[in-house]
């Protein structure tokens, strides 16, 4: 549960170096990972994919490239990190609030979140809303970070976490407390079981988890109850696409 206004400051204060300091101080396994939600997303052959969170469009972008059929959609409550999402020549873009899409209930065929349900206000509507936008029988395919299980990884990951990555960050975008905020972030946030629970009281099913590089990372993937719906169209959000 974070401050929204705070998480837009920060991010907006940051999106000119975002992916390149993601990359650096995940040593690359971003790329990684979210090429593991995107093969997964493929697998599955949605005709229509909302990406929440979307940031600089990093999943939406490999998914064009990896599963060209499925129509995309990217959302994201920061204006400035969709300049850059365009920028990669991405057009289907809203500027909403994922705690209150402005899309019809079950309209798209699966939803992605990647490092991002991590800093909404609130992560049970979030994920209420996301069951609420998929189709009956929709996939939710969650990716964002947990704390490492095995003891001997998990004292020198939490040192790198709280006390290495905020200096690096700070170094390379001149924000330093934006990825304090991200270390402090990841303690509180629900991994594993929790996160399953979470998932199962929002109205989900058939929760699969996969820890990623020792738990550093966790997967997710979740189904609404009952058979595929046919397909509707998106339709017009009851919102101004961004520009």
């Amino acid at each position: 549960m974070q401050d929204p206004a705070f998480v837009k400051r920060a991010f907006a204060g940051v999106a000119d170096r975002y992916v390149c300091t993601n990359h650096v101080l995940s040593l690359g396994l971003d790329i990684l990972w979210r090429k593991r939600l995107v093969r997964l997303v493929a697998d599955a052959a949605p005709q229509t994919v909302l990406d929440l969170a979307t940031g600089s469009g990093d999943v939406l972008s490999a998914l064009e490239r990896i599963y060209p059929e499925a129509r995309g959609i990217g959302v994201d409550f920061c204006p400035e990190m969709l300049v850059h999402a365009r920028r990669r020549g991405l057009s289907n873009l809203l500027v909403a609030d994922a705690l209150c899409l402005p899309f019809a209930p079950g309209c798209v065929d699966a939803v992605t979140v990647a490092f991002g349900l991590r800093n909404m206000e609130s992560w049970p509507k979030a994920l209420s809303e996301m069951n609420r936008v998929l189709r009956p029988g929709g996939r939710l395919f969650l990716l964002d970070f947990s704390l490492p299980t095995a003891p001997l990884f998990r004292r020198p990951y939490a040192f790198y976490l709280h006390w290495l990555l905020p200096r690096i960050a700070g170094l390379l975008t001149g924000k330093r407390e934006a990825y304090a905020y991200l270390a402090e972030s990841i303690d509180p946030f629900p991994s594993g079981a929790a996160m399953r629970a979470l998932l199962m009281e929002s109205g989900f099913h058939s929760v699969q988890i996969q820890p990623l590089t020792f738990g550093v990372a966790c997967l997710y993937t979740a189904e609404t109850p009952g058979a595929p719906a046919p397909a509707e169209d998106l339709g017009a959000p009851a919102g101004r696409a961004a520009r």
